[in-house]
């Protein structure tokens, strides 16, 4: 693995705030192993340094962030790349292994694949070495999800909440009637559809519950003129329930003149300073114009 710093997040500005998030640093980060791409989604483990990611190129990716003597970002090491292995026990073609949502809870794996749309359970740990131990009803009606558009946000809520840990799926584009993006909490008090507000131009790639039950969503636009750009937005966990229409405040909205990319994993750590932080990763898709990269936010009080 190669890894190099991201010392600024806007160009030629030492800006560090932007609204209620503070820039802690980045890396852009590289391997010379090419299965090291397209990142999905991201999922840390509790001790804040253990990761699993899944790639829609269906496979896992695991390791360790490493930090430098300031606490910051500096490099990723314990790297593995192995097959997500289908119900037959082996690697699948891209389409069947398209991998885009990640969920880890009690000693399972859950992820969701587009193209060939579905949420599988995977033992956690084994997973490397494990075809699906079970496949998972996301309510959403299949027939409504688009082949490259379904379900991109698998998230846990925290067991205090009022989903009480229950699995979360959202759709990347996939709308209603409306233009709501289909979503749906797949088990628990709260099962049952609903859906979120989605202003054009942006799509949701990922999501990540704070502990107080709030919902960070990660969305993307692009367009060959305007470029990339990303965007977080604060959904309340009271506004997640069956029926409901959610929405909530935007964090963040930034583009190309950011040290972004194609920004499609986000979750929610406990910092050293007892604050939440947030990790992103984007997906380079495996295209040399792009970049891997890791970055790292403090949500102030």
């Amino acid at each position: 693995m190669r890894a190099k710093p991201i010392s600024q997040f806007k160009s030629g500005s030492d800006q560090t705030v932007f609204g209620p998030l503070e820039f802690i640093g980045g890396i852009e980060f590289s391997s010379n192993d090419g299965r090291v791409q397209s990142l999905s989604s991201i999922r840390l483990r509790p001790d804040g340094t253990r990761f699993v990611s899944v790639l829609d190129t269906g496979e896992w990716l695991t390791g360790r962030i490493a930090r430098d003597a300031a606490g910051r970002l500096s490099g990723l090491s314990d790297v593995a790349v192995s097959p997500i292995l289908m119900r037959d026990g082996r690697a699948g073609s891209k389409s069947a292994s398209d991998a885009e949502g990640l969920a880890l809870r009690d000693g399972e794996a859950f992820v969701s694949f587009e193209q060939r749309h579905r949420i599988e359970a995977y033992p956690d740990p084994g997973f490397e070495r494990s075809k699906p131990s079970r496949d998972v009803d996301f309510l959403i009606p299949l027939h409504e999800l688009r082949r490259n558009a379904g379900i991109e946000t698998l998230v846990v809520s925290p067991a205090s909440s009022p989903l009480q840990g229950g699995l979360v799926a959202i759709a990347e584009s996939s709308r209603d009637e409306a233009g709501n993006l289909l979503a749906a909490i797949v088990d628990g008090p709260r099962k049952g559809q609903f859906t979120v507000v989605r202003h054009d131009p942006y799509d949701a790639t990922d999501g990540a519950f704070l502990p107080d039950g709030d919902l960070l969503l990660l969305e993307r636009r692009f367009s060959f003129v305007g470029g990339m750009g990303m965007r977080i937005r604060r959904i309340k966990g009271a506004d997640i329930h069956p029926g409901s229409v959610a929405d909530g405040e935007v964090l963040i909205d930034v583009g190309m003149n950011h040290a972004i990319d194609n920004m499609e994993g986000i979750d929610v750590v406990e910092g050293a300073d007892g604050q939440p932080h947030l990790i992103l990763v984007s997906d380079d898709n495996g295209n040399f114009l792009q970049r891997n990269v890791m970055l790292e936010f403090r949500l102030k009080p």
